[in-house]
């Protein structure tokens, strides 16, 4: 690398963690000015703005009409865990880890429910398993995006149309910026603080017909907490699909992600978010290309992640420290860089390699990250010089 010169330019928003994600452009506090605060969130209005969430999602994802939408307690993993303790058991599945939350979905799965004919399959951090060797008389699950490795499922075109199993499929950092082929998923779960950039703790449930039709008719054997409940006296609660939350949701968070839906609308629905997303991505990816000292975490092009993108780095200066020495060095960048006010919480994942993740979903702003890549190689340059 030549002599680094400080950028002048900073970001006017360093805000690219993976989640807690940015919250759109020009939020500001007056936009919860007329949340629905002390009441009950089963009064009237209270149930009207919930189901406004659900209605407001369908309408903008173009989830079917058939397809069951809940607000969930416990974020994107509450629902995962709903769906893994309310539906598997019924037959043999297959949970395919290629990073953390996968990895923790299969302990669940295996040393948790403690399921006999539960098979595990892995790939390491950068790559996918073998989509095509899935056996769709089990039912599988996984992520469509991995938020902490940045490789993603390119497309759902491994996933059978005849599928005897049900497609249980965590897309938290995926939905609002990726087409979701939603007929070919039984189950697909999200949070609004990832590519919505909403508050925390609630979670969003779909449920196909066939995933409906799985739980009237099974009833696992283990215990059922309270709030994974879905179904009574053999039947869906239907009440949870329509604004009646299992347990007590923050309106204020409910305010929040209806001021984001609002905005989503306002820049193009889906497909403005997808380009959005898109235009950022590009940003990263023509500085990676250019680089001498950074690249992809994914090893594939078409399984890289536009939202939560993982990078390494390949300088031999950096890959000849210790594992150990390259996670302190890692952090010392971030630190860094922090400390400039270049960029905020963009370390690699605890369980990931070390290196970097910028998070480019559609609240961020594309002249945000293009200012922030010449602070990367600067940076990294300080690193280099004074790094023990």
């Amino acid at each position: 690398m030549t002599e680094q010169m400080r950028p002048e330019r900073r970001p006017n928003s360093p805000l690219f963690s993976s989640g807690p994600c940015a919250k759109r452009p020009g939020w500001t506090p007056q936009a919860l000015e007329n949340a629905f605060l002390g009441r009950s969130h089963r009064a009237a209005e209270g149930k009207e703005r919930l189901l406004a969430v659900i209605e407001q999602h369908r309408e903008i994802l173009g989830i079917p009409a058939d397809y069951k939408i809940g607000i969930v307690p416990g974020s994107d993993t509450g629902a995962v865990e709903m769906a893994l303790w309310s539906l598997l058991g019924a037959r043999p599945s297959t949970i395919l880890a290629w990073e953390s939350f996968g990895s923790g979905w299969a302990t669940d799965v295996v040393k948790q429910l403690k399921l006999a004919d539960a098979e595990v399959v892995t790939a390491e951090y950068g790559d996918l398993p073998d989509l095509n060797a899935v056996d769709w008389k089990r039912d599988v699950v996984f992520t469509w995006n991995g938020t902490t490795s940045g490789v993603r499922v390119p497309n759902g075109d491994w996933i059978a149309d005849d599928r005897e199993g049900l497609a249980i499929c965590d897309a938290t950092s995926a939905v609002f910026a990726m087409d979701m082929p939603w007929e070919k998923l039984d189950v697909v779960t999200w949070s609004w603080q990832k590519v919505l950039g909403g508050e925390a703790a609630h979670g969003m449930l779909v449920l196909s017909p066939r995933a409906v039709e799985r739980l009237e008719s099974y009833t696992p054997s283990w215990p059922m907490p309270k709030v994974f409940r879905m179904t009574k006296g053999g039947k869906l609660i239907e009440g949870i699909f329509k604004g009646e939350t299992i347990n007590t949701p923050s309106m204020l968070a409910v305010e929040d992600v209806l001021d984001a839906l609002n905005w989503v609308k306002e820049i193009g629905g889906l497909q403005g978010m997808i380009g959005r997303t898109n235009a950022n991505a590009k940003v990263i990816s023509d500085f990676v290309q250019s680089s001498d000292w950074l690249d992809y975490l994914a090893n594939d092009e078409e399984s890289r992640s536009p939202t939560s993108v993982c990078l390494k780095i390949t300088d031999s200066w950096f890959t000849d420290l210790s594992v150990d020495d390259q996670a302190k060095a890692a952090k010392a960048l971030v630190s860094l860089l922090a400390k400039e006010g270049a960029a905020l919480d963009i370390g690699a994942y605890r369980d990931a390699p070390a290196g970097l993740r910028i998070w480019a979903g559609g609240t961020v702003e594309a002249e945000d990250l293009a200012a922030l890549m010449p602070w990367l190689d600067w940076g990294y340059a300080e690193l280099k010089k004074t790094f023990k």
